[in-house]
């Protein structure tokens, strides 16, 4: 037996998770991680140790992995992002630190993404439901991202004062141009799957239910031509390339950014991680509804400065 696999493998599916759950393919060499992070499916700081003790076990035990696949246990979620009711926390404690130090442990994860072809990995990514923020900056690394239909994502954090700042800009704009990062980024609106393929950011849209399908005809679609693939998506890195130390710029910027946000703005943030709750909790309206009221409020409240303004007599 390939000693990798006798040491390697039951090492890694062998460790207590509390956020996720590992499936084992040994046809593919495929590791397939669903997440569940509760109370909330967000990068909380300890799904992010979780995931990461995953990726450090993948790159200790070269070869073991040749195919690693992200999904959510969740249904209706994929994952909502950063942890906002922390956010809030730190914020209103004035705790610079912790929140540069919650950013790097984010920046850590996609960079781990971004290296994966050097490990010999080649990652997939299903994403069925909601996907925000921070939530959408995870997907953007992975070499192919699969969104079914019903799924929508985008980047809010402008709508209350912020910017996603683990990477948004940097893969976004070299996935699909800087005009499309603008527009997403900027706008802070959501956007259909249909949407996202049409602008590069989803490389494949399926039906409901058809994504465990598309996954397996990904992977064997890449697998005969593996390590062909891998040394392309390697010199596409040199091609493009995004450095560690402008994530790590660009976080500590973020975060900084935060610490101006006003009571508003924090107010905003904990209405959103408040309907996350719902959502998950089984309520047919979540995070993405109150997203499109708080668009809704903001629009109505700037409609009404700008007839204050027009209907005040001289």
């Amino acid at each position: 037996m390939n000693r990798d696999l006798a040491t390697g493998l039951p090492g890694l599916l062998g460790r207590p998770y509390k956020y996720l759950r590992l499936e084992w393919t040994s046809e593919l060499a495929l590791l397939r991680v669903r997440t569940c992070v509760k109370p909330i499916q967000c990068y909380s700081l300890a799904g992010i140790a979780e995931m990461q003790r995953v990726l450090d076990d993948i790159g200790a035990n070269s070869g073991l992995v040749r195919h690693l696949v992200v999904s959510s246990d969740v249904n209706g979620v994929f994952n909502f992002g950063g942890d906002l009711a922390l956010f809030v926390l730190l914020v209103r404690a004035g705790d610079l630190d912790s929140l540069k130090l919650y950013g790097r442990r984010c920046i850590d994860l996609v960079w781990w993404l971004e290296n994966a072809a050097q490990l010999g990995v080649h990652t997939t990514v299903l994403v069925q439901g909601d996907t925000l923020g921070g939530g959408l900056e995870s997907v953007l690394p992975f070499h192919k991202v699969i969104f079914e239909r019903s799924a929508q994502a985008g980047f809010p954090e402008v709508l209350f004062n912020l910017f996603p700042g683990m990477g948004a800009w940097n893969f976004t704009i070299r996935k699909a141009g800087f005009a499309v990062a603008n527009e997403m980024i900027l706008s802070g609106r959501l956007y259909s799957a249909d949407e996202l393929v049409r602008r590069q950011i989803a490389d494949v849209v399926v039906d409901d239910g058809d994504g465990d399908a598309a996954i397996d005809h990904v992977v064997r679609g890449v697998e005969p031509r593996l390590r062909g693939t891998l040394a392309a998506l390697q010199a596409r890195r040199l091609a493009a390339p995004i450095t560690y130390e402008s994530l790590l710029t660009i976080v500590d910027q973020w975060a900084e950014a935060a610490m101006k946000l006003t009571d508003r703005d924090l107010r905003l943030m904990e209405r959103l991680a408040r309907a996350q709750v719902r959502k998950v909790g089984g309520a047919d309206e979540g995070a993405v509804e109150e997203i499109k009221r708080i668009e809704l409020d903001t629009a109505w409240g700037e409609e009404r400065g700008r007839f204050s303004e027009w209907s005040t007599p001289f």
